[in-house]
């Protein structure tokens, strides 16, 4: 996570009800129909877009707007690897991780979910995995001058592993047998959309579309009734376009993939999805895997892992734990799609 400049929160109207124009047309009043609006900004190094619909209240949006900004800004001052001065960076910095570190309750809560994961993937999602992932040029470190050797990715697996965790779920305190450098990035930003819902859930907000980097959570109906709509993309290179589309109201959902975030070296390509089990860059023939769950926390990190697992490994997980997922593989003659019986129930097209 980290944060960089972008420009100021924005509040732009997104639709207006068809009802709108028409009551217009009939000398009638509309002061209290439901707009869709959009909020805009930037955050851990992204951007979002959320979607609200109320009626039209420019102070309201004004507030609401500052109010998600804030709430962003305190997530990326816990969790972000980035800034030196965050809760996370200064756990990292901690001299002697073996001794109790109490967290604060944000941390905590993300940190403990992740373990959890971590059980139910067989370390496919490992949040100890930082200085690996450092070593190939995707954390806060600049891009490795050479490709690291296995004599290091050894060295540095030997001394990771979320097993080495131990959390004490009273105190809210955390504690590792060896030091650990702990990397939110594959959970954090679904965090923070989690944390934007309850915000807007506490203001009254009823009908709302959270996207922050591509995490997405929804709740309630757009004016005109209709669920949310949204896009999964073809894990292609070169121009977008859309490979399925979802309708959901009330859910959350992500989507990992290793087609845009790499860099090639000597005609190799390095994925930005690390194996924590090898220390190496993800090469399974898995291109993309969209999650659908209760909330945007449990689909980012889980949406991460599969993509390490491969789409066999994933598939079965997902089908024993009746997770909505949705996969799209590499074959001979282009992508294959898989989809789990949870996920059916979404697709409109």
């Amino acid at each position: 996570m980290t944060s960089r400049v972008f420009e100021p929160v924005r509040v732009v109207m997104v639709s207006v009800l068809w009802a709108l124009a028409m009551a217009a047309l009939a000398g009638c009043s509309f002061q209290d129909e439901e707009k869709v609006w959009e909020i805009s900004g930037g955050i851990f190094g992204t951007t979002y877009h959320i979607n609200v619909v109320l009626p039209e209240d420019e102070e309201r949006l004004q507030t609401l707007a500052r109010g998600i900004q804030r709430e962003l800004d305190q997530v990326d001052a816990i969790m972000s690897t980035w800034k030196q001065d965050s809760e996370l960076s200064r756990l990292n910095q901690t001299p002697d991780q073996s001794e109790w570190t109490v967290l604060s309750q944000p941390l905590f809560e993300v940190i403990q979910r992740a373990q959890e994961i971590a059980e139910m993937t067989g370390g496919a999602f490992d949040i100890t995995i930082g200085p690996v992932v450092n070593l190939w040029g995707f954390g806060p470190d600049a891009r490795p001058v050479e490709i690291p050797s296995q004599s290091e990715l050894e060295a540095m697996l030997a001394v990771t592993g979320y097993r080495y965790i131990e959390l004490d779920t009273e105190t809210l305190a955390i504690r590792s047998e060896k030091s650990q450098y702990i990397d939110l990035s594959g959970i954090a930003k679904g965090y923070g959309v989690d944390v934007i819902a309850r915000y807007l859930d506490s203001e009254g907000v009823g009908a709302y579309l959270v996207e922050i980097g591509g995490e997405v959570r929804v709740n309630g109906r757009k004016p005109d009734g209709g669920a949310w709509r949204l896009a999964i993309e073809e894990p292609s290179e070169q121009a977008r376009q859309v490979n399925k589309i979802v309708a959901m109201d009330q859910q959350a959902m992500a989507t990992s993939g290793d087609y845009r975030n790499y860099y090639e070296s000597d005609g190799q390509r390095y994925s930005h999805t690390i194996d924590p089990l090898t220390g190496r860059p993800v090469t399974n023939k898995l291109a993309s895997v969209t999650v659908i769950t209760d909330d945007s926390m449990t689909a980012d990190a889980l949406a991460t892992a599969f993509t390490v697992m491969g789409y066999e490994r994933a598939a079965s997980l997902a089908a024993r734990e009746n997770i909505a997922a949705y996969f799209i593989v590499r074959g001979d003659d282009g992508f294959d799609v898989h989809q789990t019986p949870a996920f059916s129930s979404y697709v409109v097209q």
